[in-house]
């Protein structure tokens, strides 16, 4: 978790005019925790929504995303394929529990409801299609980092 952290604060010193747009807040970045059941696909996919401008904390299963909630609050809460559908399913009762304004956007699914559940993408989409989903939950953020560009 730590190593998402370092990354996204290299990211910030590599671009330093990246947050200009948005001089108001002490950081325009939008605080995501991505969970997933498997360490390689966690690494892979974090990278890919870092890229896209979001900050990333990193949580390998359930035990390390209660922790992550326990330690900070986020905006966004992205549960994601690789964790059991036992995990998709409490997981956001859990944040909903701990931080009521965080967002939850649950990936994997077959379109069934879940009222703990903000958002959801339905099982084999891609990752621009995740990254698009986010944007459409915050929109006012996706227009700062276009008037950033």
């Amino acid at each position: 978790m730590g190593v998402a952290k370092v990354q996204a604060s290299r990211e910030e010193k590599g671009r330093p005019d990246s947050n200009m747009a948005n001089t108001s807040k002490s950081s325009s970045k939008l605080s995501i925790l991505y969970a997933e059941g498997d360490s390689e696909v966690l690494a892979a996919q974090s990278v890919t929504i870092e890229q896209a401008g979001y900050q990333v904390t990193q949580a390998e299963g359930r035990q390390q995303v209660q922790d992550a909630l326990k330690r900070e609050s986020f905006d966004l809460v992205i549960l994601g394929p690789t964790l059991t559908k036992n995990d998709r399913h409490h997981l956001p009762y859990m944040v909903k529990k701990s931080h009521p304004e965080t967002k939850v956007l649950v990936t994997h699914t077959d379109g069934e409801g879940h009222h703990a559940v903000d958002a959801t993408l339905e099982t084999g989409r891609s990752m621009n299609a995740l990254l698009e989903k986010i944007a459409s939950m915050y929109p006012q953020q996706a227009a700062s980092k276009a008037v950033g560009k």
